[in-house]
């Protein structure tokens, strides 16, 4: 029996790396129309979901409960979104968009989409055959 017993989440769903998935999909489509602006507010917006993600992602394999490949990868993420938006927040006004920042927002919905991907092929794996021997 546990002295100081823990609630559960009351909000389970905010360590969600769904968020700042989509998020990070509408920044991209704002850049692709032109809307740089509004594309750095939407990133900004991304960083907050991701770090909840990423801190959810770390608790979690932490505690034992919880995958390292989520938490990884959710925490690269991480890092690509503050450092495009830095680059963003930075760029020249009026100017075009730097590639680093576009290129980073690219990477991270390609870190969020990976261990989907990986998911998706897993049943195709070659698993070794099991043959039964003749008595």
């Amino acid at each position: 029996m546990e002295d100081h017993p823990t609630p559960g989440r009351t909000f389970p769903e905010m360590g969600s790396p769904l968020l700042p998935l989509s998020l990070s999909l509408g920044a991209l489509g704002a850049d692709a129309a032109g809307l740089h602006r509004l594309a750095l507010y939407v990133v900004l917006l991304a960083v907050v979901g991701a770090a909840a993600a990423s801190f959810a992602g770390a608790g979690a394999a932490l505690e034992g409960h919880g995958s390292w490949l989520r938490a990884g990868s959710t925490s690269a993420a991480l890092v690509l979104l503050v450092l495009g938006s830095a680059v963003r927040a930075n760029g020249p006004a009026g100017g075009h968009l730097p590639t680093l920042a576009v290129s980073t927002l690219v990477l991270a919905v390609a870190v969020y989409v990976a261990p989907v991907l990986g998911w998706l092929v897993q049943p195709l794996a070659l698993r070794p055959r099991v043959r039964a021997e003749p008595f």
